[in-house]
């Protein structure tokens, strides 16, 4: 059963990351590569979730965190209003130590993989503070808990990225205050990787960096 849930999880992460509908043949070279690899990566991931687990046992206890093994590779969910202040994208004092948890595990064992930020709201207006949107304000709480992982913990840069839903993904009604309280949370994404496979060896996936435009560097 375990076995198969696991093969489950290498399909749904294959068609992902790929981007596009394709079929594994096991006999086929190359889909045996991108198998074995997809199953190593969800052994190391399935690691690193019991690591996590353990390190943020009270965290998790008190649904300010939870922990899930997902298609897009093992999710970090951190609920906004332990991180932020409503309306803002300053990460409170009170949220570095969980931070720090996840830093060292991103670094200790979990360095050859990459992350992705993504910042989440609910639905309510923007009324009070400078943000034009719920983009704006998911996009900078994004990059807020990125610049801390670089800057504050060491995380390397090349391994980050970060992204904003606003309000158009959420996980609950936002018709109630639990509900919007879902919403408005941070998912730390530690994400798998796909190989291309040429000439009959495995190729890792070109990396494409997006630089900050000259104009604000200014």
């Amino acid at each position: 059963m375990k076995n198969a849930i696991k093969i489950g999880l290498i399909v749904l992460i294959g068609f992902s990351l790929a981007g596009c509908t394709f079929i594994f043949q096991s006999g086929r070279r190359s889909d045996k590569q991108k198998i074995d690899e997809l199953s190593q990566q969800l052994d190391d991931l399935a690691q690193a979730k019991k690591l996590l687990e353990d390190r943020l046992g009270k965290e998790i206890s008190d649904n300010e965190v939870k922990l899930q093994m997902m298609e897009k590779g093992l999710v970090i969910t951190v609920v906004g209003d332990l991180l932020f202040d409503s309306g803002k994208a300053k990460i409170k004092p009170g949220a570095y130590p969980l931070l720090d948890k996840v830093a060292a595990v991103l670094k200790d064992n979990m360095a050859s993989f990459n992350v992705g930020i993504e910042g989440y709201t609910d639905n309510v207006p923007i009324q009070h503070s400078k943000w034009k949107s719920n983009w704006e304000l998911s996009s900078a709480r994004s990059l807020s808990v990125l610049h801390y992982l670089v800057n504050k913990e060491g995380v390397s840069p090349e391994r980050l990225s970060a992204i904003g839903f606003g309000e158009f993904r959420p996980v609950a009604s936002n018709d109630t205050k639990e509900g919007r309280k879902q919403n408005r949370r941070v998912e730390i994404v530690i994400q798998p990787k796909v190989s291309k496979v040429k000439d009959g060896a495995a190729v890792k996936k070109e990396e494409t960096e997006l630089n900050e435009p000259k104009e604000n560097l200014k």
